[in-house]
């Protein structure tokens, strides 16, 4: 979690509106140090118009009737209703969460949070995972298992339950716990990563994900610096670099995908401040939220995508934001993202102030349509759990932002943490349950009185009735792959994997239905079936739903296959986000058919389409000069028109400056127009760029 400022007359009392009105009028201007509601905090000074809250008072905020009370102010999206789950004392500060195939709430608390801080260690024999568990089917908890309890996982802030196993991510490690004999508690403890930066700071790493592919997605931010394995050893990636942000080549938070043993290390992309959790849907795409500096109203929601640069500091230099750079944006949302550098990728939504935390895309269908299939995402500083329903624009997307769960002013203490779906379809959300975010503090320092929550929220009047899912066969393995569940799908899914060829013909039976996410998931086995690979790519690659051919071409990569005959069969699709797949699926490849397969995208270019001309940037690296070479051939001299100016933009290559220079030279150019192609020759080295630099001095001093 990210917490905000405190005074420190009174350490409970966090938030400041900056119309505050007092009876003294003595007030005290004061930069926030990690405020994610005000760049800048009123802090009164008059103990008397701000009492610090008794213990009494504070006591009467905690427990299960406080709970209850406090479950009034919330606000749920219409046709949904909210109930509580569970309170303090069965669990305290939820950091993280996830649900098992049975539905029982796993989470990691973080009583110990900032244990740096003056408070020192509450809990001195460490933080827990506990499991919830409603054992009576009321929708209420009323079991709590301590699955492990230690200051190793103090404030943890992922978690991830893979059958009986569990991973959790808590700066410096990643631990993977077993449940040998399945009573509920850990057996053993091993380490998959560690040496990462970050300890006790919420920009380290955090939670795993199970992937479509069969593989683990997560993510760290801009605190974790570095990765090891179990070994010491950093981390190299299967690019061969060395995966740490020293700029060579990843700068800031990063996000991974890897085998389940941590081999076939990815990075998927980086220059993100602190990407709080990554989510990944059946197709293989990925999404994820971004905190800005605090206070700028600059969180973000961003579409992954593969080997992208989100722009938090400056590529070639890693300035931050703030550095003085040609063209920039007059907004400072915008600025914050270096939106006007090439080679940076757009976002989705920006939000404005804020702390985001988890996110999850939801795949069921017991929540309203505007729901299904949609991020569902928690931002604990304006205290709201939201969704983004997505609409394609281009080659990239666009979303809108339509409430779950908020709360009216009384409630200053609701801070979701997190949010998952259970086997039933409805939704759970942790809540820290604090009076702030952001600055490493917090306003709960006793443990007796320390809050925690977590609501379910439901279709009016859905009771609470778990699946039996069951994994024997391979027909229950295919209906149970089909849960909203994140657990119940890697246990189908590595049945079925397991089962190879005598799952064919159930994993059929869901390629042929009518949902294209539950397709998505067949096609994902189906082509890991040994010897079936190609055959079940080239039949993804013919769908009618684009969205099934970019998955099948995303498994003819993960899978080595030969990528260029399935470039050519798409390279003219009518769906700009196929061939947006396609580009990426040329990068560092050293087939020389590349060029001119790149070259035919690069025509279907839209010059209002960012994301497109960023994919393209991304598919010509390690052939950026043949690539460039070959358009400038195809294009001749058109390449001066609204998309050969894109493409020189955003070009890397040598013969890009001279162009460059060219169009800034034009008397037809505006003042806006020079900035940006003066700004593009800052992400260009060598003797060609030099040479243009002084033809364009040469040229303005001779027009003296």
């Amino acid at each position: 979690m990210k917490r905000s400022n405190y005074s420190d007359e009174c350490p409970r009392i966090t938030r400041r509106d900056s119309n505050l009105k007092a009876a003294t009028g003595k007030f005290v201007l004061m930069k926030s140090f990690n405020s994610t509601i005000l760049p800048s905090v009123l802090i009164l000074l008059s103990s008397a118009a701000w009492p610090c809250p008794t213990q009494a008072a504070e006591a009467a905020r905690s427990g299960p009737e406080a709970a209850r009370e406090q479950l009034k102010s919330l606000k749920v999206a219409a046709g949904l209703e909210v109930s509580l789950f569970a309170s303090e004392p069965m669990v305290r500060n939820p950091a993280n969460m996830d649900i098992d195939h049975k539905g029982r709430v796993w989470v990691t608390e973080g009583a110990n949070y900032r244990v740096f801080q003056k408070w020192g260690n509450l809990r001195p024999e460490g933080d827990r995972i506990v499991i919830l568990e409603d054992s009576n089917g009321d929708g209420v908890a009323d079991k709590e298992t301590t699955f492990y309890q230690g200051n190793d996982i103090n404030a943890a802030l992922g978690l991830c339950v893979l059958g009986n196993k569990v991973i959790v991510s808590r700066s410096p490690d990643v631990f993977v716990f077993t449940d040998t004999d399945g009573d509920g508690k850990a057996d053993k403890k091993e380490v998959l990563f560690t040496g990462i930066k970050g300890v006790d700071h919420d920009h380290g790493v955090h939670a795993f994900v199970f992937g479509p592919d069969g593989k683990l997605y997560f993510n760290m931010g801009n605190d974790g610096r570095e990765i090891h394995r179990p070994d010491g050893q950093l981390v190299t990636d299967v690019e061969g670099h060395t995966v740490a942000t020293t700029g060579k080549p990843y700068r800031q938070g990063l996000v991974f995908r890897c085998n389940m043993d941590g081999s076939e290390f990815e990075v998927l992309g980086h220059n993100f401040r602190n990407n709080y959790e990554v989510s990944v849907d059946s197709f293989g795409t990925l999404w994820q939220s971004d905190n800005d500096d605090d206070g700028n109203k600059g969180v973000r929601i961003n579409y992954v995508m593969e080997h992208g640069n989100y722009g938090y500091v400056d590529e070639m230099t890693g300035a931050g934001w703030q550095a003085k750079r040609t063209g920039w944006e007059d907004q400072i949302p915008l600025r914050h993202w270096h939106l006007n550098d090439p080679g940076v990728v757009p976002n989705v939504l920006q939000t404005g102030a804020g702390s985001p935390t988890g996110i999850m895309i939801y795949e069921g269908s017991l929540l309203p349509e505007i729901f299904r299939n949609q991020m569902i995402h928690c931002d604990a500083g304006p205290r709201v759990v939201r969704s983004y329903p997505v609409q394609p624009v281009g080659a990239g997307y666009q979303a809108q932002t339509v409430n779950i769960l908020s709360t009216d002013d009384n409630n200053s203490w609701f801070r979701p943490s997190d949010v998952c779906a259970s086997p039933d379809g409805s939704i759970y959300v942790a809540d820290w349950n604090d009076a702030g975010v952001g600055g490493h503090n917090m306003a709960d320092r006793e443990l007796a009185t320390m809050t925690g929550r977590v609501y379910r929220v439901v279709p009016i009047g859905k009771k609470p009735v778990m699946p039996k899912l069951k994994f024997d066969s391979a027909s229950d393995c295919v209906a149970s792959l089909a849960s909203p569940n994140q657990e119940a799908r890697y246990l189908a899914w590595t049945k079925l994997h397991a089962m190879g060829q005598k799952a064919e013909s159930s994993l059929l039976k869901t390629w042929k239905s009518e949902n294209p996410r539950h397709r998505a998931r067949a096609l994902h086995l189906l082509a890991r079936i040994p010897g079936k690979e190609q055959k079940y790519v080239e039949i993804g690659l013919k769908d009618a739903n684009p969205d099934i051919r970019i998955t099948a071409l995303r498994i003819a990569r993960d899978r080595k296959l030969d990528v260029i005959p399935f470039v050519k069969a798409l390279a003219y699709d009518p769906s700009s986000q196929v061939r947006r797949e396609c580009a990426l699926a040329l990068r560092k490849n050293a087939s020389p058919e590349v060029p001119a397969l790149w070259v035919t995208l690069a025509k279907q270019h839209s010059p209002s389409d960012r994301w497109s001309l960023e994919a393209l940037g991304i598919g010509a690296q390690g052939q950026e000069e043949s690539c460039f070479d070959a358009w400038l051939k195809a294009v001749g001299a058109q390449w001066n028109s609204p998309v050969g100016r894109d493409i020189v933009w955003r070009s890397r290559a040598t013969k890009a400056p001279a162009l460059l220079v060219k169009l800034i030279r034009e008397k037809s150019a505006t003042q806006d127009d020079k900035n940006r192609y003066l700004r593009a020759l800052d992400f260009i080295k060598g003797p060609e760029k030099e040479a243009a630099l002084l033809d364009l001095v040469t040229a303005a001093t001779q027009a003296k």
